[in-house]
């Protein structure tokens, strides 16, 4: 029966009945809450003796174990002697709690939070949710270091969903119910802005405007009395709005939702276009937003091109620039999250490159790579063209930062032809030797997964292995959530080709892999990423294809001719592949070049299997799809000697 978990309060767990488990002493907790704050990934017995003790003990390494065995003892009560742990597990270094996604109240109340439902659902989804809490997060190790960040970052999302809950009842029309709790949350958190917006608003929507304009006051007071700031224009907006009884304060029930959607909409313009240094500290903030992953990267993204458009509207090109440029978040995979808000990025980057001044290299420079790396798997020349001016540029200013905002463009448009990974190495050598100089550790975390990468796809387990541990150790001491996501694939792709484990052990750890990158926030990389690994592990042991459905994603294409093989359909095969278009040039060019060269064998299409033989040429050294970091389907020199004899050659 599945093990479920508490944090949000003392850390606790209970068995599938609903009973408390006894997790005996405050050190066993504290090493069952250290992995939980882990997220499903490693952490080593290093760090666990440094995080538990300030002057370890002699046997601290042996006590840990002494708690993982305890622990392991009493959540898998079960489990036949000598067999291998499921839940809590030993990897590499240290260990892992592979808890299910609905394993953990925090987890479960994250989804709740960033859900997209009607008013009526979220709010009552908000009110059980926010029954879970049971005191503090992580309650009695809130103060220690290594658990003060999440301990804090689940208060604020509490905060956040009180404030959602209250927007739900106000869009449902029951603006009375939603006034008590608010009037309690902004005595209790007087700096947020967001709770007096709400309060003020139900207070008018029941009649009492006279007690809206109070409330008004009363935050401006504080605000500017006690924080020394001045209101947010939304704040004056809605005082100027209740004093001449705006319509739009007052949307019938049945409109609701969506004359709130309006006035959110509204609201953020308004914020954005009132003030250039507040829509440069906002992008600042998308900037950091986008790194916490999974509804925080989808929320800057969502974010992003509302505030470049505010920066427009204001007519000032360098500004605009400056908001563009701002966002220089490291990106490592070269399939965008959302192509259309992409192509908006490069075409207003392109605007505004056209109305900056002279002297401006370094906002010109940004804008450049912001270019090269929006345009990342697009045709054409125009990223290589802007990564190239945007590089040249940064080195003639002499500026790491800029440099590796640069080289991350530069990255994304190194995908000409195969067989470039030395190239691509060398751009994650040099990102690593930047950052580490200039103190930018999302770049030497980028550095790092580049290199991954490259060394993967060259066979150098090795160097890959390092590369993989170091982003791990950086994304944990910098809280970097998504950079676990691409070393957990990377270590089934390794499993894939060291060919020491069975068929069956790859597909589960692909698989756990793609249950590992759920609710990642990055649809781009995790669209038919699953599918398309389960099909090169076909190929790779010359297995037919899967033939249930499934959701292959960009894949389709490539996928589609070996599916109808394995189906008996040879006919309708070669038809398919006859419409496959040549891969994007980014990270999954080799891997689509190799299903397609096993394609075209199996239906004996010779135009496609020299077209597929020349452009896998240049790989001939490498592993096929290995510098993805994610997948393989073996040695390219096979694929090449599998055309070969398949041409007669």
């Amino acid at each position: 029966m599945e093990v479920l978990f508490g944090v949000l309060g003392p850390v606790t767990a209970w068995d599938g009945a609903g009973n408390a488990i006894a997790l005996k002493g405050p050190r066993h907790r504290a090493v069952l809450a250290r992995l939980l704050i882990a997220r499903g990934r490693v952490v080593p017995v290093s760090r666990i003796v440094d995080d538990l003790w300030i002057d370890p003990p002699s046997d601290a390494v042996g006590a840990v174990r002494t708690f993982v065995a305890a622990l392991r003892r009493v959540l898998e009560p079960g489990r036949p002697p000598r067999t291998p742990p499921r839940l809590l597990v030993t990897e590499g270094p240290g260990y892992a709690l592979r808890a299910a996604p609905d394993a953990v109240d925090a987890w479960r109340f994250e989804r709740v939070v960033a859900s997209d439902r009607p008013p009526a659902e979220l709010a009552e989804a908000l009110d059980e949710a926010l029954g879970w809490w049971r005191g503090p997060a992580y309650a009695e190790f809130a103060d220690e270091p290594w658990a003060r960040a999440e301990h804090s970052r689940l208060a604020e999302l509490r905060l956040r969903a009180i404030e959602r809950r209250a927007e739900a009842r106000l869009a449902q029309g029951m603006a009375a119910e939603a006034v008590p709790d608010l009037d309690a949350h902004v005595a209790e958190h007087p700096w947020r802005e967001d709770a007096w917006r709400l309060l003020a608003l139900a207070l008018y929507r029941t009649g009492r405007q006279g007690d809206a304009l109070a409330v008004l006051h009363r935050a401006r007071t504080l605000l500017v009395e006690q924080l020394g700031l001045d209101p947010s224009p939304a704040l004056r907006r809605l005082e100027e709005d209740i004093l001449r009884q705006a319509d739009h304060l007052q949307p019938s029930r049945d409109a609701a939702s969506r004359v709130w959607a309006q006035a959110a909409e509204a609201y953020d313009r308004t914020v954005a276009s009132g003030s250039r240094a507040r829509l440069e500290s906002t992008v600042g903030l998308l900037r950091n937003l986008a790194v916490t992953g999974a509804g925080g990267l989808e929320a800057a993204r969502e974010q992003r091109l509302a505030a470049i458009t505010a920066a427009e509207e204001l007519g000032d090109a360098e500004l605009t620039a400056r908001v563009i440029g701002a966002f220089d978040v490291p990106a490592i995979w070269t399939r965008s999250d959302d192509p259309r808000q992409a192509a908006g990025v490069v075409a207003a980057a392109e605007r505004a490159l056209a109305g900056l001044p002279r002297g401006h290299e370094a906002a010109r420079a940004r804008l450049l790579a912001t270019i090269a790396l929006e345009s990342r798997g697009a045709r054409g020349d125009r990223g290589r063209e802007a990564a190239r001016e945007a590089e040249r540029i940064a080195r003639d200013l002499d500026d790491p930062a800029l440099l590796a905002f640069a080289l991350n463009g530069a990255f994304m448009q190194a995908f000409d032809r195969a067989g470039l990974a030395p190239r691509r190495d060398g751009i994650g050598a040099e990102l690593v030797d930047l950052a580490v100089r200039g103190g930018l550790s999302s770049y030497e975390v980028l550095g790092h997964l580049v290199r991954l990468q490259a060394r993967g796809a060259l066979g150098d387990f090795g160097g890959a292995d390092r590369h993989a541990a170091a982003a791990d150790g950086l994304a944990e001491r910098h809280e970097r959530p998504l950079v676990g996501v691409f070393t957990t694939w990377y270590r089934a792709l390794r499993l894939a080709a060291s060919g020491e484990v069975s068929f069956e052990e790859v597909e589960d750890a692909y698989r756990g892999a793609a249950e590992n990158m759920r609710g990642c926030g990055m649809p781009g990389l995790e669209g038919g990423l699953l599918p398309l690994a389960l099909l090169c592990l076909c190929v790779q042991h010359r297995r037919p294809a899967r033939t249930e459905p499934a959701d292959w994603g960009p894949y389709l294409p490539w996928a589609r001719p070996l599916v109808l093989l394995a189906r008996g359909r040879p006919g309708e095969a070669a038809a398919a592949l006859r419409d496959v278009p040549d891969p994007p040039r980014d990270l999954m060019f080799e891997a689509l070049w190799c299903l397609t060269a096993q394609a075209a064998i199996a239906v004996g299409d010779h135009a496609a299997m020299r077209r597929a033989h020349g452009e896998l040429a240049p790989a001939a050294g490498e592993l096929a799809g290995a510098q993805s970091g994610l997948l393989t389907l073996g040695p390219v020199s096979r694929h090449l000697d599998d055309l070969a004899a398949a041409l007669g050659e």
